[in-house]
C-alpha cells in the first residue's frame, strides 16, 4: 500500500508551465521535476527561451521547450500537439505567463488594457481549452492558474491586472464546475509579495539606512512581517499538481503570510532592527 508521501509524487507526469524560462515559473517547474515530472515550457521571447533551456540543462532537468505565444490559439494548439508527439499527453498545466502594466486607469490606453487582459486572462483560457479534451478523454488532469492578491483586492495603477486576475479566479471556479466530473481539478495559487530580483528595488535600504517605504508598508500589512520566498510557493504547487489534491477543486490558495486576513498595523510601529535582509532569499533560479 502506498504511503501518504507517495501521493505527492509526479512520476511520469507531463507538466507544462507557461512562461517558465525564469522566475516563479522556473521555480514551479523545478519543484515538479524534483517530484518526478517531465517538464515542458514555452516562451514568446526567443532570447528568454534559449536562456531557459540553458538553465534547465544546468539544473539537470531534461525540459522540452518551444517558442509559443499563449494569446495565439493556433500556436498553442501546435505546441500541445508537438508535446503530445515528443513527450506525451499533458497531465498538468500551470498558467504562469503574465504581465502587469502600472498605469493610472484614466491614462491607460485601450491597447495596454487589452494586452494585459489577453496575456493574463485570455491566455489561460486558450491553454486550458487546448489541454482539456485530452484530460477529459483520459479521465484526469490538473490545471493551476497563477492568481494574485489582486484577484481579491484593488490597488492604484493596476486596473487591467486586477480585472484579469479577478477574471482568472472565476475562470478557475468555472473550469472546476464544468470539468470536475471528469476527475479534472482546477485550482489557483495567489502569491503575496515575494522577494525576487524584480522586487529588490522595493526592499533596498534608503540613503539614511532606513527601510524602503514600500518594504515597511508590506511588512506592516503582513502578520509574518516578511516577504515571501520562492520555497514558500513550491510545496503548494506540487500539492495541487499531485494526487494528494484530487478532492481539492475550484480553490484559490493565497500564500501571503496572512496579509489577506489582516487589516495591518501602523507602519511606524515596526521594529526595523529585527528584520533580516530579504536579499538573501531572492530567487536564485535563472534570474
Amino acid at each position: 500500500m502506498a504511503g501518504i508521501l507517495d501521493k505527492f509524487r509526479l512520476d511520469g507526469k507531463v507538466a507544462w508551465v507557461t512562461g517558465a524560462s525564469y522566475g516563479l515559473g522556473f521555480a514551479y517547474a523545478k519543484a515538479f521535476a524534483e517530484a518526478g515530472a517531465k517538464i515542458v515550457f514555452n516562451d514568446v521571447n526567443p532570447e528568454h527561451h534559449a536562456r531557459g533551456m540553458e538553465a534547465y540543462k544546468a539544473a539537470g532537468i531534461d525540459a522540452y521547450g518551444a517558442i509559443c505565444d499563449v494569446t495565439k490559439e493556433d500556436q498553442v494548439l501546435k505546441f500541445v500537439k508537438d508535446v503530445e508527439e515528443n513527450v506525451g499527453p499533458i497531465d498538468i498545466l500551470v498558467n504562469n505567463a503574465g504581465i502587469i502594466k502600472r498605469i493610472p486607469m484614466v491614462e491607460m490606453d485601450v491597447a495596454d488594457w487589452q494586452k494585459v487582459i489577453d496575456i493574463d486572462l485570455t491566455g489561460p483560457f486558450i491553454c486550458a481549452k487546448a489541454v482539456l479534451p485530452s484530460m477529459i478523454e483520459r479521465g484526469s488532469g490538473k490545471i493551476i492558474n497563477a492568481c494574485s492578491m489582486m484577484s481579491e483586492f484593488g490597488r492604484e495603477t493596476v486596473s487591467a491586472y486586477a480585472a484579469a486576475k479577478g477574471g482568472l479566479k472565476m475562470l478557475t471556479r468555472n473550469i472546476c464546475s464544468e470539468y470536475g466530473q471528469y476527475n479534472i481539478q482546477c485550482n489557483a495559487i495567489g502569491p503575496g509579495y515575494i522577494a525576487t530580483p524584480q522586487t529588490a528595488p522595493l526592499r533596498e535600504k534608503q540613503a539614511d539606512g532606513s527601510m524602503h517605504p514600500f518594504d515597511r508598508f508590506i511588512r506592516s500589512k503582513t502578520p509574518a512581517q516578511r516577504w515571501g520566498h520562492t520555497e514558500d510557493l513550491m510545496g503548494l504547487a506540487v500539492f495541487l499538481a499531485s494526487p494528494a489534491s484530487d478532492f481539492v477543486n475550484g480553490q484559490v490558495v493565497y500564500i501571503d503570510g496572512g496579509i489577506s486576513a489582516y487589516i495591518g498595523q501602523d507602519p511606524s510601529n515596526l521594529d526595523e532592527s529585527k528584520f533580516k535582509d530579504e536579499e538573501e532569499f531572492d530567487i536564485k533560479v535563472n534570474d
